[in-house]
């Protein structure tokens, strides 16, 4: 299955450089994992913007729900989730 997934990511202001430099280490090493799995095979930053979209293919919501509750930065996120279906136009 399908999912356009966005992701607004607001760490709070107070958080230590360091504390927040670890944290997003470790959300880039899972998230690259998950591309190199084909489970996430598109990632877009918004410019301008903490946040992206994503498109990830996964078996079903639930796996989805637990691949992003394990983002390390999950937390400080804002999901906003949208299932898709082959448009009948297109042509891949």
């Amino acid at each position: 299955m399908l999912f356009l997934v966005r992701m607004d990511v607001r760490m709070p202001p107070s958080m230590p450089k360091e504390e927040a430099d670890a944290l997003k280490a470790t959300e880039k090493a899972y998230s690259q994992g998950l591309q190199r799995q084909g489970k996430w095979p598109h990632l877009y930053r918004v410019v301008g913007e903490y946040a992206n979209y994503s498109i990830f293919d996964v078996a079903d919501n639930d796996e989805l729900h637990t691949l992003l509750s394990s983002l390390p930065l999950f937390p400080y996120m804002e999901i906003h989730v949208t299932p898709l279906a082959r448009h009948p136009s297109s042509i891949h």
